[in-house]
């Protein structure tokens, strides 16, 4: 059997429906979370069964060290800091999701993922033994990433055509998309018009389009379409006009039956976070409840999802 889905905002087992619901402030405490595998799936037990929406968020930062957050949504929302950090990573300053797996047999599972150290692109696989800290593990994959300043993955295994991307968003004002085959990576040429851009992550990912969750420098909030097929224009849809300027980074899960997600939304120079409920995308008809600011510090230079390689984004 395939490993058991995290405690992360499981499709099944949220509350944001077509709008974004209320979260009963009766959520029971659970135990400080860990990094280990049991731990993983004793708490995907325990959101099935409480149907509670979660975030789990990586915060890598500009030292060798990553610590991790469960946010339970909720009014206020409650955070739970990992016990303890993985003390012996590297430094980075542009992350993106890592995802969690195992081996076909069960006995080795490891979150892994890419991330920028100055102008160099690495991939990481940071394994997790029981009652052992976390070992990362580092594979440089290429260097000319100075200019781009976010990175994001997409990651559709559902059924065919299966897809793995990463997009590279540039100062220089194009979005990268570069498709991700076994080892390596096809460069699949750079999409204008995204100058004013700041922020983003994968919203959707299904076998025609991905979806990113962008800001604006001005605040703005909106869903980029990006189809499949090659040559395919992005369609940008705006959500919100203003508010969500000051988000240095955003990590989102989905939450609900029906396509909702839980943002979590981090202001870097405040170290402060804030979660919202989002309804499936649908530009500015997209119904957005806000939890509040999440009572924990968000230390570190980015701050992304840690989520499974077997469940998908549907927020669009």
């Amino acid at each position: 059997m395939k490993l058991q889905r995290f405690a992360l905002a499981l499709a099944g087992v949220g509350m944001v429906a077509a709008t974004a619901a209320s979260v009963p402030a009766s959520a029971q405490p659970s135990p400080k979370p860990t990094w280990s595998s049991k731990a993983v799936q004793s708490n995907t037990a325990k959101a099935a069964t409480a149907g509670t929406c979660l975030n789990s968020v990586a915060l890598p930062s500009a030292s060798p060290i990553v610590n991790g957050m469960d946010i339970t949504a909720g009014n206020p929302p409650r955070a739970e800091m990992y016990d303890p950090p993985i003390d012996n990573f590297v430094a980075t300053r542009a992350n993106a999701t890592w995802y969690w797996a195992a081996n076909a047999a069960l006995t080795q599972f490891y979150y892994y993922g890419l991330f920028l150290q100055g102008g160099n692109l690495y991939r990481h696989t940071t394994y997790v033994p029981e009652n052992k800290p976390p070992v990362p593990t580092f594979k440089r994959i290429g260097s000319g990433w100075t200019s781009f300043k976010s990175i994001a993955t997409s990651n559709y295994n559902l059924a065919q055509p299966r897809h793995s991307y990463l997009y590279g968003l540039n100062s220089n004002g194009s979005l990268y998309r570069y498709a991700m085959i076994g080892g390596g990576f096809k460069a699949l040429g750079p999409l204008p018009g995204f100058r004013s851009f700041r922020a983003m992550t994968v919203i959707s990912e299904t076998a025609t389009y991905d979806t990113l969750l962008m800001t604006t420098n001005t605040g703005g909030l909106y869903t980029v379409h990006i189809p499949v097929a090659a040559g395919a224009k992005p369609v940008l849809k705006l959500i919100r006009s203003t508010g969500w300027a000051t988000y240095d980074s955003l990590a989102v899960q989905s939450c609900g039956t029906r396509g909702g997600s839980m943002i979590v939304a981090v202001d870097r120079d405040t170290k402060t976070g804030y979660q919202y409920a989002m309804s499936k995308a649908n530009g500015t008809a997209t119904a957005i409840t806000a939890y509040g600011k999440i009572p924990a510090a968000f230390d570190g230079v980015d701050h992304v999802s840690m989520t499974t390689a077997y469940d998908q984004l549907v927020g669009e």
